[in-house]
């Protein structure tokens, strides 16, 4: 009896190392996964924000909340079992729908270097933040959770690229995983974003002169994050986009753009010493990918720009 009992706890030693190898292994999956949606978290995280300008601090945080439900939403209800049954029955569709995914990303980001270049800004909601009542507030985080859609659709696009191979239920917990580890990251940021003007206010209002100094810091500080946020997602949309087409284009055959930026990363990493060798082979491929991101997204913007040109002509 006592042989059976330990080799029944031996099995489940077993069975629960096993369990853990798996979670350890779904967590690195989930991580990166993540990693390579980063420029699209970041332009989330740069666009929410306005969706609360307007409003009373009070309602700040009950709208983020909101949205970042509607977020969640979108991608564990809707995304993810279009895309589970899409890899599992028609896998040779996800590279293209992942390169339209890249396109639009390098359309975004190209569109956002026109409008700094022109001074021209297509800002359909601007101003529209002045009142803060139910029917606005419905309104804002409506229009929110459908721009989140498209972001959390190419999110859960380029986060199924990387976990294509493994089995249907890894890879259904993988995505799972990164939609509540992105969606947490991003409206987390945005709710620290979004309150640490009224901290700063508060800190402002203090008897101490270092903590107003600091609250004035804040204050002062926080249009330079965004503008700094809105930057780095612009970049980023690029060299993600960039990468992405390269990449796809290399699976159909198309390689020599992946194959051109490779080599020029190692010929320029073999230049400098070999403690930067790996730094400056990661930038110049990026540096590359967000080139093909401006030239790609760069088109589109201008067809986009003629079109209304030509229906004004007609």
């Amino acid at each position: 009896m006592s042989g059976g009992l330990v080799a029944l706890l031996d099995d489940v030693a077993a069975i629960a190392k096993l369990a853990a190898a798996s979670i350890d292994d779904i967590g690195a999956a989930a991580g990166k996964a993540g990693v390579k949606a980063v420029g699209v978290v970041v332009d989330d995280t740069a666009v929410t924000p306005r969706y609360v300008t307007g409003f009373t601090p009070e309602r700040e945080l009950p709208i983020i909340w909101r949205i970042a439900r509607g977020s969640l939403r979108n991608k564990v209800v809707f995304i993810l079992p279009a895309a589970l049954l899409l890899s599992q029955f028609v896998p040779w569709i996800i590279t293209p729908i992942l390169m339209l995914g890249g396109a639009y990303l390098c359309y975004e980001g190209a569109e956002k270097l026109y409008e700094a270049v022109s001074g021209h800004h297509d800002t359909p909601d601007a101003g529209v933040a002045t009142l803060s009542g139910p029917a606005h507030e419905e309104k804002m985080v409506a229009g929110a959770i459908r721009t989140d859609f498209i972001l959390s659709a190419e999110i859960m696009a380029i986060s199924l690229a990387e976990v294509t191979n493994e089995p249907f239920v890894s890879r259904a917990l993988i995505l799972v995983l990164v939609a509540l580890l992105i969606t947490a990251l991003v409206y987390g940021v945005v709710a620290l974003i979004v309150k640490t003007d009224d901290f700063g206010l508060k800190l402002t209002q203090s008897d101490s002169g270092a903590a107003r100094s600091v609250g004035r810091g804040l204050v002062k500080g926080m249009p330079v994050v965004m503008a700094a946020l809105s930057v780095i997602g612009t970049a980023a949309m690029l060299w993600v986009g960039g990468h992405i087409l390269t990449g796809g284009l290399e699976e159909f055959g198309f390689g020599w753009p992946a194959h051109t930026l490779h080599d020029l990363a190692l010929s320029a990493g073999h230049a400098v010493p070999a403690f930067a060798e790996g730094t400056v082979e990661w930038l110049v491929e990026t540096l590359g990918s967000a080139l093909v991101g401006i030239l790609v997204g760069g088109l589109i913007v201008a067809v986009m720009q003629l079109r209304p040109r030509r229906a004004n002509a007609h």
